[in-house]
């Protein structure tokens, strides 16, 4: 498998109706590091739009992608992505939408669990191994009795828009510095000291 190689998905679902959902956060971060790459995201068989590129000058090669499917069937581009450009478990990253953390935070792991995420459940399985960076945005709990699922379904309200971009670049930051710098240092830049 390729060391050099990073493959950076992020989750959503397809289709303009999803576009400005709590859930299509993680791909909302891809769109903003398609921009620091200064490439477009174009059709692959994959079941996916990949970009591929450079973080920075000389930096490491990337694979941006954004699955085509829907969130809970996010696995099989995923895999079949990694397995096409040989990338390895351990140089994965998901990006994906958050709502046991607080609003507007970004959180790092690798491996562990899924915490009720069918996407993450998907990639998990498609990918044989919970072994795999995770950049978690939070994106806060639904109020009252909501049901998570409607909660992540709905855009973002008036007041949240406005941290928007702020959390997106935040996230986006956490993908360079996981890349660049590893993930210790990524999640003592991100995570609140205790």
């Amino acid at each position: 498998m390729s060391t050099d190689t990073w493959l950076v998905a992020g989750l959503g679902n397809p289709g303009p109706g999803y576009a400005g959902n709590r859930h299509n956060v993680g791909q909302m971060v891809l769109d903003l590091l398609a921009g620091r790459v200064q490439g477009r995201f174009s059709s692959s068989k994959a079941q996916a739009v990949t970009l591929e590129g450079r973080l920075g000058v000389g930096g490491p090669r990337v694979v941006l992608a954004k699955p085509l499917t829907y969130m809970n069937l996010s696995g099989g581009p995923v895999a079949t992505l990694a397995r096409f450009h040989d990338v390895a478990p351990d140089h994965v990253i998901v990006v994906h939408d958050e709502i046991d953390i607080p609003a507007n935070t970004v959180r790092l792991k690798l491996g562990g669990g899924e915490g009720g995420h069918n996407g993450l459940r998907d990639i998990s399985k498609a990918l044989g191994t919970k072994d795999y960076h995770r950049v978690r945005v939070g994106v806060g709990r639904p109020p009252g009795r909501q049901d998570p699922a409607d909660f992540v379904l709905r855009d973002f309200g008036a007041a949240e828009k406005k941290d928007l971009p702020f959390l997106l670049d935040d996230a986006a930051d956490a993908v360079e510095l996981l890349i660049s710098d590893g993930l210790l240092p990524a999640q003592q830049r991100f995570h609140p000291s205790k």
